[in-house]
């Protein structure tokens, strides 16, 4: 038995509100156990530099902890005049995941900002934020479809994170802050729902691992993300039957003047 009573391969409570700010395109409140994180979608009418005039939109992030998220009070970024380094992964993460399963064709020339704010932090912050924050991808696109302004989600596949670890010599899903503090090895795994890897990152924390333990880690975060992923359906409800149903290099249809 864990800390709090999970068997190794079982995720903590989770839950998903969605709806949750009154202003965002896209909003979700996820529970992960005791870690609760905001994730809210911004659309805006621009892209970066690099974007702009190619048609194509973007899809970012940003990542933040609240002061009192801790156990102890941690400074805001702000008053350091610079985000710290593990904040910057965290957003770059959480943005590449998301950005490998939109058509930025079909979304056309405009970006979608999450921001992820955690509110209370007991391990595994940045997929649950994640996991959240694609939720929140889904509903802002879908408003951009309802509005009139895009023809479909241009979403290809589902994404969810979960973490897996080694403690002791016990392989663990889902780790929580005292689990996570103590892991021998730590990994944080994002895939599609399709099965797929996004990203893999894995750190012998105290000795390094072999490839057996290596491969039960994946399997107990496949497990894990499937189960995920069907908690963001029931979520989403029907709109996630939406989801999927473009490819990356889709294209937006002429009409038969623009053709000829």
């Amino acid at each position: 038995m864990r800390i709090d009573g999970r068997g190794d391969s079982n995720l903590r409570k989770v839950k998903i509100t969605r709806n949750y700010i009154k202003h965002a395109e896209g909003s979700v409140l996820i529970e992960m156990g005791d870690t609760k994180v905001i994730c809210t979608a911004s659309v805006d009418e621009k892209v970066p530099a690099f974007k702009k005039n190619t048609g194509e939109g973007w899809v970012t992030a940003e990542y933040s902890m609240l002061p009192r998220a801790t156990g102890v009070r941690n400074q805001r970024d702000i008053n350091r005049l610079k985000l710290n380094g593990r904040t910057q992964e965290i957003q770059r993460l959480i943005g590449r995941s998301l950005r490998s399963v939109v058509n930025f064709n079909l979304l056309g020339e405009r970006s979608i900002t999450l921001d992820c704010d955690v509110i209370q932090a007991d391990g595994g912050t940045r997929t649950a934020s994640i996991t959240g924050a694609f939720v929140a991808l889904v509903d802002a696109c879908k408003r951009l479809v309802e509005d009139g302004i895009i023809e479909k989600i241009p979403i290809t596949d589902m994404v969810a994170a979960v973490s897996v670890g080694i403690i002791g010599d016990e392989e663990m899903l889902d780790l929580c802050y005292e689990e996570d503090s103590n892991a021998v090895v730590d990994m944080n795994v994002i895939m599609t729902s399709s099965g797929e890897f996004i990203e893999v990152q894995a750190t012998g924390e105290q000795s390094p691992f072999r490839r057996e333990q290596l491969n039960k880690l994946l399997d107990l975060a496949q497990g894990g993300i499937k189960d995920l992923i069907q908690l963001q359906k029931e979520a989403l409800g029907q709109v996630s039957n939406e989801i999927g149903r473009v490819t990356k290099d889709e294209k937006i249809c002429c009409s038969d003047e623009e053709q000829g």
